[in-house]
């Protein structure tokens, strides 16, 4: 008797205590449903809505807000109609407030997903500007002239009907005359330091790659002058012979 009561209470247990633990299993898992549901609360914006706000804050002259719209249009809506305008827009913005860095980013992404559309020319030139402003004097290191070249002469390829070709060839000379008179500054250092071998390199490359830059005749007369230097008579006279011509 006391055996059957006994097993008759152990089960009555076990029973109110798998009901209170299926009973906390679903108290706990209904407060994680909610949790989860206000995490997932959706919180974007229509994107005619932050577009608009975009285009009102420039034309208040609020650049910072302006850009900070058209990337939650980008963040928000990637691939819309939407998205695609304002990640050109956004490349000009951050262009015009001297964040090219920015510029370069979303330009480069621009034309990497519509190479077709209308307005990838203008996003790859205002790459190019943006390498184009960052052009230091011939003293310093000139990458972001190379860079300049790059992005131009990519536009110039790819939409070589473009309007913004002519004006890419004009920087293109300009970023070229940059690198050339910074071989002619190092190439100076060399001449005068008697290293010949040195400065006639840099010469050289002024005058067989760069030979469309201001810099190609002061390039001839030290490169005959160092071929003399070094008793190469010959190639004196040929350097002589084109700078005289």
């Amino acid at each position: 008797m006391v055996s059957r009561f006994s097993k008759s209470w152990r089960f009555r247990s076990l029973k109110t205590g798998a009901m209170v633990i299926l009973a906390s299993a679903v108290l706990v898992g209904c407060g994680q449903r909610a949790d989860t549901t206000n995490e997932f609360i959706d919180d974007t914006e229509p994107a005619d809505r932050l577009y608009n706000e975009a285009l009102a804050n420039l034309s208040a002259g609020r650049r910072g807000p302006a850009l900070e719209k058209l990337k939650e249009v980008d963040r928000q809506h990637p691939y819309s109609e939407f998205g695609r305008r304002a990640t050109v827009l956004q490349t000009f913005v951050a262009y015009r407030s001297g964040k090219y860095d920015d510029a370069i980013a979303s330009g480069e992404r621009y034309v990497q997903l519509y190479p077709a559309s209308k307005d990838a020319a203008y996003a790859q030139y205002l790459v190019g500007l943006s390498h184009w402003r960052q052009i230091p004097d011939v003293t310093r290191d000139q990458e972001n002239s190379r860079k300049a070249i790059q992005a131009f002469n990519t536009l110039i390829e790819r939409y070589p009907d473009s309007e913004y070709v002519a004006d890419s060839k004009k920087k293109i000379l300009f970023a070229n005359d940059q690198i050339a008179g910074k071989e002619m500054l190092v190439g100076r250092y060399y001449q005068e330091r008697r290293e010949h071998l040195a400065a006639i390199s840099r010469f050289r490359n002024v005058v067989e790659s760069l030979n469309d830059t201001r810099h190609v005749e002061e390039a001839l007369a030290r490169l005959t002058e160092s071929y003399l230097a070094m008793g190469l008579t010959n190639e004196a006279q040929t350097a002589a012979a084109i700078l005289g011509h």
